[in-house]
């Protein structure tokens, strides 16, 4: 079984993640799982928190001389901010700093402290914070590396920023997606995206947008229809909606199901020898009855606008019940590019756990041993 938790808060000394079940014998590269941390931080509409970190993974067990030795791995990324919340995040001692009480809309500060009975809102929304996805972004850099090994890969671009979309007629330029702030794929749409980010960071204001998940390289097979947790598509959604701020994700053509009749909605199939079973669309975005067919996966999450604004709206002190404004922490005007970053890990996770429970393997060399097996007996039928 694959599986991982994150630990820490945003102000807190480090966040932590501990990973069991990757097989032995996996070579980790370092370097490329700060590239990945470094991603996440980077994108057009970031705030200050980002000019004061500088993600970098320590690796403190189960990795030995650069590869994996099959017990739990534990990542921890330190929080160099931690220096100026020492007393207001101590660990003992009695309460430092004013307590936050005014709400804020659109987070889980006040479902969070009436669920745990607290009083102070900075016990809520330390953990509740997005810098708890830059563990999980470095957890899916490890399982990028482990699905790499066995041809799987994976790219996130954003589609979408405050209404300003990429359309069927934009075309995918990806030589500019590799240098681009916003992780587009158009440079004409991204400047527009950049203006529309510039005017609502001028009005006080926020923006969400849509990203899109590809892997490509997937194995007929992975997830089951036996269940319904056991479906691929339906552990796909969960991880996506689980990372801060999703509020929708479809897959394939989605939504746009609703509007299509049975003879456009669904992706033929046809048979050359030599070539084996194929389509030509992909309407389904690689999945059907819970199972990966063999296509691109192909994902998308929409992200809503962050609910801290500068330009607070009305909320209730948690102490008084008196009308109050929101409060305000340090944050973004748009935060999609990073949220694609973390989408891109998270699938890649889902995936991980989809193959190693296909194909199992204490080791690197029974895993690959019976992927090639599969991969063959595919080939013949």
């Amino acid at each position: 079984m694959f599986r991982f938790l994150t630990t820490g808060e945003s102000h807190g000394q480090c966040l932590t993640a501990i990973i069991e079940g990757l097989p032995a014998g996996l070579k980790v590269n370092v370097d490329k799982i700060n590239e990945e941390l470094a991603k996440r931080q980077q994108g057009y509409g970031r705030g200050g928190r980002m000019k004061i970190e500088t993600d970098r993974v320590d690796i403190v067990s189960g990795v030995r001389f650069g590869e994996t030795m099959g017990d739990p791995i534990t990542l921890r990324i330190q929080n160099k901010d931690w220096e100026n919340w020492t007393d207001r995040m101590s660990v003992s001692g009695m309460p430092a700093g004013a307590p936050v009480t005014a709400a804020r809309p659109g987070h889980a500060d006040l479902s969070g402290i009436l669920k745990y009975d607290r009083t102070d809102i900075r016990d809520i929304l330390e953990r509740a914070s997005a810098r708890e996805t830059a563990a999980r972004v470095a957890v899916g850099a490890l399982c990028k590396q482990f699905l790499e090994s066995c041809g799987i890969s994976l790219v996130a671009h954003v589609t979408n920023i405050g209404g300003v979309a990429m359309t069927d007629a934009d075309i995918q330029d990806w030589d500019h997606y590799r240098a681009s702030e916003m992780r587009c794929t158009n440079e004409a749409v991204e400047a527009r995206m950049k203006q529309a980010i510039d005017e609502a960071k001028q009005a006080g204001d926020t923006l969400g947008g849509v990203f899109e998940v590809i892997v490509r390289g997937s194995m007929v097979g992975l997830g089951s229809h036996t269940q319904w947790d056991r479906k691929l598509d339906a552990k796909i959604a969960a991880a996506m909606m689980s990372i801060q701020a999703i509020k929708g994700v479809e897959i394939g053509v989605g939504f746009e199901y609703g509007n299509l009749p049975g003879s456009q909605a669904h992706d033929e199939l046809f048979y050359e020898e030599g070539r084996g079973y194929y389509r030509t669309s992909n309407r389904a975005g690689g999945l059907e009855g819970g199972m990966t067919n063999g296509e691109d996966i192909i994902v998308k999450a929409v992200m809503k606008p962050i609910p801290t604004l500068m330009q607070p709206l009305s909320s209730v002190d948690v102490h008084t019940h008196e009308a109050v404004k929101a409060c305000r922490e340090r944050s973004d005007v748009c935060a999609v590019s990073a949220a694609s970053v973390v989408g891109e890990a998270m699938m890649a996770i889902v995936m991980t756990e989809a193959v190693l429970e296909k194909f199992g393997g204490d080791c690197m060399v029974d895993f690959l041993a019976a992927v090639r097996h599969y991969k063959d007996r595919i080939k013949q039928a």
